[in-house]
């Protein structure tokens, strides 16, 4: 998730996932010259920063990548494997604090390649103050990167502030996506390089009768609307591995409705009018058999309780959904956690209720009162065999979990469910 001042415009995409991020695994495997900085910067998670008197043995110190003036034919490139394989929404070419040796000119291709393709390509270990060699160049000539679709064709960076130079590319495509390879043109640096956009699984691969997170990031799940994220969005919820701290999950600020002196009912759930809420849609339709509700790091701050709902919605009616702030008629949802107490600090682990309702769902909602963080929510169950988003010919279409385990007979062969491009609930409804 990117940070940035409140007050200005920002393009859409930079609210979904990194996928090049070195915190979700992305990984620099090649690049021309790492002179002055190596291009493992592009792909840090932090924001670049700037330290004015520190210089190395090879130049002044630089927070990204920085190649050397180059002096031969050619010009610069790197191959970036992305940590979430998917589908790309746009990038972010960052050149902060690059105001005299910024790269001029950028262009990014993508590749779809298989595990087998990189066996062969060795770990860079440290590159400072080095170029590569040609048995580095023979190597990644393999994968035939000058050929790859290029998703961004040949631009010009544009400075902004020393500490802010965004420039923002916005891609269409919605073919899945492995690797890129960032070109400049000649040479110069570049302090982050972000590849925002959902992650994709292949699904033909998956057996029916495996358990998978249904909301993950890296397999498609993606917020498509909330009520507040003062503190941070929901997407980190849904991402790889356990929250490094509060910053890593989802934190709403506190309701000013909260009254001035809170109370019980009778089962110990707190008695407040408000509460706070977040929509995702699943990386693919399914029956959700286990909840994980995640407090950890929250120890002052996490909600009271929570309750979790699930409905199955078509393209079309998420686009409406977004566009009406998720006013979803109640009958619609259907419950698969009724109101629980949550602790702090604490990773608590609930028996969805689909077992006995049957459904597949294709978005869930998670509700916490009144205020506060979770850092992590986890939806486990079975993908459905059926693609639920063609248009619906009947009002209610429900499915039994039967079928997910059917390898058989009604199968649609459609195993990528392609999630539309239309984001949702970017901006927080303080």
């Amino acid at each position: 998730m990117a940070d940035y001042p409140k007050e200005r415009k920002f393009p859409d995409f930079i609210q979904l996932i990194d996928m090049a991020s070195e915190s979700v695994g992305g990984k620099i495997l090649f690049a021309t010259d790492d002179f002055f900085a190596p291009a493992e910067n592009l792909i840090k998670s932090d924001a670049p920063s700037f330290k004015e008197n520190e210089y190395t043995e090879f130049g002044k110190w630089m927070d990204g990548w920085e190649t050397r003036r180059k002096r031969i034919p050619g010009h610069d490139w790197c191959i970036i494997k992305l940590g979430i394989q998917g589908i790309i929404r746009g990038f972010d070419v960052d050149i902060s604090y690059f105001t005299g040796n910024y790269a001029p000119r950028i262009s990014i291709q993508a590749a779809n390649l298989p595990e087998d393709k990189l066996q062969e390509i060795s770990e860079r270990g440290i590159r400072t103050g080095t170029a590569a060699t040609p048995e580095e160049f023979e190597t990644i000539a393999e994968l035939n990167s000058e050929n790859w679709n290029y998703l961004v064709p040949m631009e010009e960076l544009k400075p902004g502030d020393p500490g802010s130079s965004h420039n923002y590319f916005p891609v269409s495509s919605q073919q899945r996506w492995t690797h890129i390879r960032l070109n400049i043109f000649p040479d110069g640096g570049i302090a982050r390089l972000r590849v925002y956009g959902i992650g994709q699984k292949d699904w033909t691969a998956t057996d029916p009768k495996d358990s998978l997170d249904l909301v993950a990031i890296a397999y498609g799940g993606v917020c498509v609307g909330f009520s507040n994220a003062h503190f941070g969005h929901p997407n980190n919820m849904i991402g790889i591995g356990s929250a490094k701290s509060m910053a890593d999950g989802w934190e709403t600020a506190r309701r000013l409705d909260r009254p001035p002196i809170l109370q019980n009912d009778e089962n110990g759930i707190l008695l407040v009018p408000g509460c706070e809420w977040a929509v995702f849609r699943l990386g693919h339709p399914g029956v959700i058999t286990q909840i994980e509700v995640d407090t950890t790091h929250f120890k002052g701050n996490s909600p009271a309780n929570c309750k979790l709902d699930g409905c199955i919605l078509t393209t079309q009616e998420e686009e409406d959904m977004i566009k009406k702030k998720w006013d979803l008629p109640a009958h619609k949802w259907k419950l698969l956690l009724p109101v629980t107490k949550l602790c702090p600090n604490e990773n608590h682990l609930f028996d969805s209720l689909t077992l006995e309702l049957q459904d597949v769902i294709t978005h869930a909602r998670l509700t916490i009162a009144p205020d506060g963080g979770v850092s992590r929510l986890r939806l486990k169950g079975f993908p459905s065999s059926i693609c639920l988003l063609r248009p619906r010919e009947k009002s209610v279409m429900r499915f039994s979990a039967l079928t997910l385990r059917d390898e058989g007979k009604n199968r649609i062969p459609d195993p990528n469910w392609d999630p539309h491009p239309l984001l949702a609930g970017i901006s927080p409804d303080n």
